[in-house]
């Protein structure tokens, strides 16, 4: 069993950053992708950004240049560097670890699939 546990959200004005971080604990050996996803209500659940062990990053189109994806494999932690933020970004952005990462970045991975509980991010003046 793998548990993440989320942190770093919270409100922010327009143009403002975050930092969000995701630490796993538990048998994690054979994970070898994480990522960030974020879902409104009624809207389906969409992948942020994802980072595999070795350091490829993979951004969804409308946060190229101003989200950064990091890992740190020795702290099983992943991060996600919010800025320039607009008020569409606002979501409950969710901690993945393993297949549904995976097979977003096409890589090739287990079928371990783990979610934290997530942290919400409101961005609004």
């Amino acid at each position: 069993q793998v548990q993440l546990v989320e942190s770093g959200g919270g409100l922010v004005q327009p143009g403002g950053s975050l930092r969000l971080s995701c630490a796993a604990s538990g048998s994690i050996f054979s994970i070898n992708a994480m990522g960030w996803y974020r879902q409104t209500p009624g809207k389906q659940r969409e992948l942020v950004a994802g980072i595999t062990t070795g350091g490829s990053a993979h951004y969804a189109d409308s946060v190229k240049g101003r989200f950064t994806i990091s890992r740190d494999n020795a702290k099983n932690t992943v991060y996600l560097q919010l800025n320039s933020l607009k008020p569409e970004d606002t979501a409950v952005y969710y901690c993945n670890a393993g297949v549904s990462t995976a097979q977003a970045m096409s890589v090739m991975g287990p079928s371990d699939d783990y979610w934290g509980q997530g942290t919400q991010v409101t961005v609004s003046s």
